[in-house]
């Protein structure tokens, strides 16, 4: 059992603590020069503390009716501060008691309705009750792990209203859950990166979540409460953490009197030098982004390292994914049944940049020693792998339709080759290709899908560069999951979900962008490429001058330029308002590229 599943199935006491952390029960940072390094825990009620300086919540506009009354009450949840204090005026005390805030978050596009219902109870006119009818698109969900969740489909939610005895209307059965806006969620919630190891522990991953943005003061102290719960539920099984699953915090994260943000740990058991470095590697770049103060990492109040106490991002050991693609690495096309070099457009040396292969697609391991190419047979697509510049040797995967190019597992170290790649066979077939040590051959071994292909065909697929990840075409869908390794060796991809899955009805390609990033190529003229965050919560447009659509191939990678081909040829952009231009290299229409990876 994951430490993650340990830590939330353990009892009321880990989720009461994790609640009363991320409700913003913080003590400010402001002000802090009086408070002592070293202080005990405070007990704190689930509402926040409370201070003489307290200002209860405004009262609504007298008057509104109950639509009004519904939808000023969905707009003030947009403030979750105190456990939405805010939008609860809009409720008698009895339902004020009896909602649930801790059930659910539900995130609306901005463009919701209320209407009245027209059941057979309800009266036209007049009366002292009435229902009132939350309508609107379905965005996403925020998880217990204050994670997003990608949703889709349009939600309909019926909330009570009463008229009170000083004729106000007043909300007596409200929503299981908070229902807020799009604009809502964004205003209340911050968006933080927590940061989990690979399962080598050779590299740090992000992992996003969205934490209550007031009291702003408070932030660290929630991110830290969730880097101890562990990585999301839908990354659970593919990353690790150095954090042991007892470790708690001593104290509050509090700013210690010569400036410093102090995580003070609770730590059981031995902790060996490497165990120290991702200790502090995973909070100092967890913190990062939301605090410009040094970081003083202890445990039982004393310095992890006593010779260097404090800690910025900039002092830390690189877990950088040795696998991003360096610059010397140009990448390939693919035109005409021949490899060459995104560089010059020169064929590569050997058997597939002659065309011997008939290749319909290739990629070179991160490295850029070795290829793995789709060749084209009277038998059918076959995959073929070995050397840049030699003969390619043929793997055990018949597919009778197509291959998907091939995507390569990353290497955690400079020092070991690259031994393992992913392809897809006739959309529904996904397989590793590893290599044998004894004799040097390739050999394709299944891997458990079916959370992809649930959705449909696989067109497309590719490994994040750091192993941790997978993004494919589904049905000409985005769709994104973990790669979970299991310890008989064997591979399953898990939490597979839809991102923008309305924005994007037809994707033809995809590729990473970053560790948090995909690009993807569309057959859709509004949205030919999209930049789409790995959770699926923000999609940006790329600047669609001089491009046409469908954009059949699309590769990036971090510190590289966006490479998509359509009808006429090869399109290089680096932002997402660049007017894209045509690439240097451009053997034609319909050719595959591809980065290294």
């Amino acid at each position: 059992m994951s430490r993650v599943r340990q830590r939330r199935g353990s009892g009321s006491a880990a989720r009461c603590r994790r609640v009363l952390a991320l409700v913003g029960v913080v003590l400010g940072l402001a002000g802090c020069a009086s408070i002592p390094e070293h202080t005990p825990p405070q007990p704190v009620a689930k509402d926040g503390p409370k201070t003489p300086t307290s200002v209860a919540a405004a009262e609504p506009d007298k008057n509104l009716d109950p639509l009004n009354l519904v939808r000023n009450f969905v707009q003030a949840a947009a403030n979750p501060a105190d456990d939405f204090a805010e939008a609860k005026p809009y409720l008698t005390k009895q339902a004020r008691a009896d909602w649930d805030t801790n059930s659910s978050v539900t995130i609306l596009d901005n463009t919701f309705r209320t209407v009245y219902s027209t059941g057979p109870d309800e009266p036209v006119d007049g009366g002292r009750t009435r229902t009132v009818l939350l309508q609107g698109k379905n965005v996403g969900r925020l998880d217990s792990d204050y994670a997003f969740v990608p949703q889709f489909g349009d939600v309909e939610v019926p909330i009570t209203v009463e008229r009170q005895d000083d004729d106000q209307w007043r909300i007596v059965k409200p929503p299981a859950g908070v229902y807020l806006t799009l604009t809502g969620f964004s205003t209340g919630y911050k968006p933080v990166r927590l940061y989990f190891f690979d399962p080598e522990r050779s590299v740090l991953v992000p992992d996003l979540r969205y934490v209550i943005g007031s009291p702003a003061p408070g932030v660290p102290g929630r991110v830290i409460d969730l880097l101890l719960d562990g990585p999301a539920d839908g990354l659970h099984s593919a990353l690790a953490s150095a954090l042991g699953p007892n470790t708690t915090t001593n104290t509050q994260v509090t700013e210690s009197t010569d400036g410093a943000l102090v995580v003070d740990l609770k730590q059981t058991g031995d902790l060996t030098p490497q165990t120290r470095d991702q200790i502090v590697a995973q909070i100092v770049r967890s913190l990062e982004n939301v605090t410009s103060s040094r970081i003083r990492v202890e445990v039982d109040r004393e310095a992890l390292f006593p010779e260097h106490p404090d800690w910025r991002a900039s002092d830390l050991k690189s877990y950088e994914p040795s696998a991003a693609v360096d610059v010397e690495q140009h990448g390939l096309v693919v035109a005409n049944g021949q490899v060459r070099s995104l560089k010059d457009g020169a064929q590569v040396n050997g058997p597939a940049g002659s065309g011997q292969y008939a290749v319909r697609g290739a990629t070179q391991s991160p490295d850029g020693s070795l290829l793995a190419v789709v060749a084209g047979t009277e038998r059918g697509p076959r995959l073929r792998v070995g050397k840049m510049d030699q003969p390619l040797a043929e793997v055990n995967l018949t597919a009778t339709t197509d291959i998907t190019r091939p995507t390569w597992r990353p290497v955690n170290s400079s020092n070991n080759p690259s031994n393992e790649l992913w392809a897809v066979a006739d959309g529904n077939n996904v397989v590793q290709v590893v290599n044998n040590a004894n004799d040097g051959s390739w050999v394709a071994k299944p891997i458990n899908a079916s959370e992809l292909t649930q959705y449909g065909l696989i067109s497309d697929l590719r490994l994040s560069r750091d192993g941790t990840r997978v993004a494919a075409v589904v049905g000409g869908k985005l769709v994104v999951g973990a790669v979970q390794r299991n310890q008989d060796s064997s591979v399953t991809i898990r939490q597979a979900k839809k991102l923008q899955s309305d924005a994007l009805s037809s994707v033809l390609s995809v590729d990473w962008l970053s560790q948090e990033t995909v690009v993807v190529g569309t057959a859709s003229s509004s949205v030919p490429v999209a930049r789409v965050s790995v959770d699926g919560f923000q999609m940006e447009r790329y600047n669609t001058s001089n491009l046409t659509v469908p954009v059949r191939s699309i590769t990036a990678a971090s510190g590289h330029s966006v490479i998509a081909v359509d009808g006429r040829g090869l399109w290089t952009a680096t932002e997402i308002g660049e007017v894209w231009r045509q690439n240097p290299v451009n053997p034609g229409p319909n050719s595959v590229v591809s980065y290294p990876g």
